[in-house]
Parts: C-alpha cells; structure tokens; sequence
C-alpha cells in the first residue's frame, strides 16, 4: 500500500512518500502553507498523481502523552483532508520528529537556516518510516 506521510505545519507541511509496497520512504517536497483549503486541494492532487492509498498525518502529542491544541488543530485538518481525498487517514504520534530531522540535516551539513523547508519532508519522511516499521513488526508477530 502506497502511503503518503504528512508533517503538518501551520507555516510548512512536509510530505514523504512510501514504495508501492510500503517498506521505504523518502521525503517528497515541503509546501508553504497558505490555507487549508489551498493545502488540502494540493495534497489530494499529489495523492492522486502519486498512486497514493492511504495518508499517515503526523499528530504532536506531548512528552507526558497529553493532546492539546495544537493536536486538535491537526485532527481537524486531517479529518478535511479526509473528506476530500477519500483515503483512510492514519494520526501517528510525531514526537520528536523535527528534532530528529533538524539533527540529521545538521550532520550532513545542511544549512537550516539556508534550507527550513527541508526540515519538513524529512519530519515526514521519519514518520512515516516509523509507521512503517511499526506495522512491519506487528505483522511478523
């Protein structure tokens, strides 16, 4: 199942792509968030383009497992996007994920400052890699 990851930002939402079968992914773009409406019209045609089944929107929970706003503003999204698309819409716990991805992006000598954008596909990219092998895990038990 080709599965399309989602880094949800008020400013950037990252987005990463999954093989047709659903072991790899990789960072697809970074879209500069104008609207949701605009945003969720450009996910669904890259979704469309991109053979995409289902989407895996990175949801911020706190270190302490609690939802606070911003939680809820990224349930409200995917459940637009849902609507919209027609694909199953996976949450997945993205903590830490941008730290994640700014630490790697640091050691192969990226400048952030330069290149903010590409915080976001690899945010996306980690979560949905770790979805990914998750679910691998759970199936092989």
């Amino acid at each position: 199942m080709r599965s399309l990851g989602i880094d949800f930002g008020e400013k950037r939402i990252g987005l990463a792509v999954s093989d047709p079968d659903g072991n790899v992914a990789t960072p697809l773009e970074t879209l500069i968030r104008k609207s949701d409406r605009e945003a969720i019209e450009r996910i669904s045609d890259i979704a469309r383009r991109e053979g995409i089944e289902r989407l895996v929107v990175g949801e911020p929970v706190g270190l302490d497992g609690q939802r606070g706003t911003a939680a809820e503003r990224v349930g409200s999204f995917a459940r637009k996007l849902h609507q919209e698309t027609g694909l199953p819409c996976q949450l997945v716990d993205e903590s830490l994920t941008s730290v994640e991805a700014e630490e790697r992006l640091r050691e192969a000598g990226v400048d952030l400052r330069r290149h903010p954008e590409r915080i976001d596909a690899l945010a996306a990219q980690i979560l949905l890699q770790q979805t990914l092998d998750r679910e691998r895990r759970t199936d092989a038990s």
